[in-house]
Order: C-alpha cells, then sequence, then structure tokens
C-alpha cells in the first residue's frame, strides 16, 4: 500500500532545437543562463557552475544546489539544448525553464514534470 505524503523534490526537463551551435559551444554564455534561470526559480547554489567539455564538443554545466541539481547539456552539432532540474519542491522549477525560453526565442519541444523523494 503507498502512501501519500507530499514530494520533497521535483523533477523538470525541457529540450530545446533549433539552438545556434556557436552558443551551444560558449561556456561563458551558457553559465550565465544557468545562473539567471536559477535564480529566476529562487533557487539557492552551493557552488559556482562546473563546465565540462564533452568529446563531441558538448558541454555539461550543473549548478549544485542546496537541495538538487539544474544542468545544461549540449549537442552543438543537432542544435540541442537540454535542461534538466531536480530542485526543492517549494520551488517552482518551470520559472527557469521560462528564463531559458525567452532568452533563446525558442519553444521547448519537450518537456516534463515529476515528483521525486
Amino acid at each position: 500500500m503507498l502512501v501519500s505524503v507530499p514530494p520533497l523534490m521535483t523533477h523538470d526537463a525541457a529540450d530545446f532545437r533549433g539552438v545556434p551551435s556557436s552558443l551551444l559551444r560558449d561556456q561563458a554564455s551558457l553559465s550565465g543562463l544557468l545562473i539567471a534561470a536559477s535564480g529566476a526559480a529562487g533557487l539557492t547554489t552551493v557552488e559556482p557552475p562546473i563546465m565540462r567539455l564533452l568529446p563531441r564538443g558538448g558541454l555539461v554545466i550543473v549548478l549544485l544546489l542546496d537541495i538538487g541539481h539544474v544542468a545544461l547539456h549540449t549537442v552543438p552539432d543537432e542544435g540541442v539544448l537540454a535542461v534538466d532540474l531536480m530542485v526543492s519542491a517549494q520551488k517552482d522549477a518551470r520559472k527557469a525553464i521560462d528564463v531559458v525560453t525567452r532568452r533563446l526565442n525558442l519553444r521547448a519541444v519537450r518537456a516534463t514534470h515529476s515528483d521525486r523523494g
């Protein structure tokens, strides 16, 4: 029998296509976008963004939070940006996705939301 309890966290993800490959390789711009999106959602960070260049030219940028994380994953050759947020259920991760949507002037081609914890 499952017990109904309020979630501790939420997990949101959004995928964007048609993003210029030059932006998807721009560590400074994407790091700034990640910080702006996190700030708009009122998320509490524990350290600066962690960036890793991937073998095929993509990037992963992760921002660790007091509960959870925010991550950007890029595939420049395909024009794809994936945004992943695991945040406190008391915060609204959709605000962060809205910032990415407005700044890139694109619509997510796929978005998901689920309760976690």
